[in-house]
């Protein structure tokens, strides 16, 4: 996403009043994310959040970063223990006239089981591409979140699926 797009993210979740999350801003210094994690180091950073769901206890951090340096911002949200990402979210696409993020189920395991995951979100959450509307005020930032978190419970569990069933058949 544009920088722009990445900071008027920010700034919404910032502004944001929600009984549902609690928002804790994570201190930047020098437009980087100092000893987060080994994927961020060095990275330009225009914000950070740490978003707990206040009714289970459930937080990711969410940071907007260029990821890749190269002047393409992310939404990456971490999981709490930072050992990995949930989602790296990049694309806002316009849909009806109103912009969304889009994010496509794409695994990436290396143990021959990656279509079988992707088989199941598809068969669980109606398809492998999700779009969630981009709020346009901060008011409408705890749907965002809901949709957010939801995203992330649900790529967790496609990702486990096959710890759960035996495809071997």
């Amino acid at each position: 996403m544009e920088k722009e797009a990445a900071i008027h993210l920010a700034n919404l979740i910032v502004n944001s009043k929600t009984g549902a999350y609690e928002i804790k801003k994570l201190e930047t210094v020098n437009g980087t994310l100092p000893r987060f994690h080994q994927w961020t180091n060095g990275k330009q950073t225009l914000a950070g959040f740490e978003v707990t769901r206040v009714d289970s206890d459930t937080s990711y951090y969410f940071l907007f970063i260029d990821w890749h340096r190269n002047d393409n911002y992310y939404l990456v949200i971490y999981l709490h223990n930072k050992s990995t990402t949930a989602a790296e979210l990049r694309v806002i696409e316009e849909i009806d006239g109103i912009p969304h993020i889009v994010w496509k189920y794409n695994p990436l395991k290396r143990d021959g089981k990656n279509l079988q995951r992707k088989s199941y979100f598809k068969q669980v959450f109606g398809s492998t591409t999700i779009q969630i509307k981009v709020p346009p005020s901060s008011l409408e930032v705890e749907e965002f979140f809901h949709q957010l978190f939801k995203l992330c419970q649900n790529r967790i569990k496609a990702d486990k699926i096959v710890d759960v069933f035996d495809f071997e058949v």
